[in-house]
Order: C-alpha cells, then structure tokens, then sequence
C-alpha cells in the first residue's frame, strides 16, 4: 500500500490519497509513513498527534498556525463526515503568499492534506459529527499561536455554508492590515 501525492497550486501543499485496501471485511487505511511521506515534504518524527470532533455543520476552526521556531508541519486527515480543508500561504517572498487553497476531504475520498511549515489552517465542517486527525511535526507552543479571521476579505475563503460558531479566540483573530505577519495585504 503506497501514499500517493499531488501537488497543488501553493508550492510545498501536498493533497495525500490514501489508498485503502479493502475486502468482504471492510479496509485498512494506512495514516501515516514516515517513509512514504519524506517524499512529499515531511521531515522528522510526530511529535504530536491530535483529534478534533465538531458536532455541528457550518462550524468554522481556524485560521491557525506556529510561528517559528515552533513552526510545524500538519497531516490533516478526516475520519468521520466531510469538511473544507483551508490552508493559507504565510511564507515571506513566496510568490503566493496569502493565496489559499481548499479541498474536501471526508471518510469516503481517502484523502489528507500534508500542510508544510508558513501556512495557516483551518476548516469547516460540511456535515454534523466530523472527525480528523493531526499529526504535527512539532509540539504545540502557546506563545508562537497565532490566527487569521476565517472571514478576512482579504483571504477571500469561499466558505460554501454560512459561517457559524467560531469559537472567541477564532473570532478575535485580526483581519490583515499592511505589514501583519511581515507581509502586504
């Protein structure tokens, strides 16, 4: 069972397909290969792994990310229902910084997102009950958090339902002004 990967429009942002392997019994689904994923940008151990559930559909979590030097690498894979996986440039020069790129993932179409270090994540769940997974490169270090409002014009985020339920500390999160996180808005 091999990990494939595609690349997308955002350098270093890898879309996973996870082969599943299936039978009369059901599948087995391999979630992560150090091997396999070195590959497609990952580097170094886990040295954390997280799950998040939301019950309700149209909640939004995000935009968050580690400011160096506790910048990570995440793994983001959906176990249970369907979400819109958001991931957002924040690297300094990059060609496409604060471009974002979305996609589906969900427990039918086997697919994670491989975030590199410089980006923002987050997601909306697009059905009740959903499930993921995380694994990060790095542990989490409170005083390198940082966020991004999910609803920032500037972003431009097609959320396909109505926003709801952002937690405070997601709401509080600035929208971009000139020189925020180093670059121009």
């Amino acid at each position: 069972m091999r990990l494939q990967g595609g690349e997308t429009p955002l350098a270093g942002l890898m879309v996973i397909d996870r082969r599943r392997l299936s039978d009369e019994r059901g599948y087995l689904s391999r979630l992560f290969c150090q091997d396999e994923l070195a590959a497609f940008g990952w580097h170094g151990p886990i040295m954390q792994i997280n799950e998040t559930g939301t019950v309700h559909k149209g909640t939004v979590r995000g935009m968050h990310f580690q400011r160096p030097p506790h910048a990570e690498i995440k793994l983001v894979t959906c176990t249970r229902g369907r979400i819109l996986d958001v991931a957002v440039d924040l690297r300094e020069g990059s060609p496409t910084v604060l471009k974002h790129f979305a996609i589906e993932l969900s427990e039918e179409n086997g697919c994670s997102l491989l975030i590199p270090k410089g980006f923002a994540h987050g997601f909306q769940a697009l059905t009740d009950d959903v499930r993921l997974i995380y694994a990060h490169s790095e542990p989490y270090a409170a005083g390198a958090e940082g966020g991004l409002h999910p609803q920032d014009p500037a972003l431009a985020i097609d959320w396909p339902l109505p926003v709801e339920r952002l937690s405070a500390r997601d709401a509080a999160h600035p929208f971009l002004t000139p020189g925020y996180l180093g670059v121009a808005a």
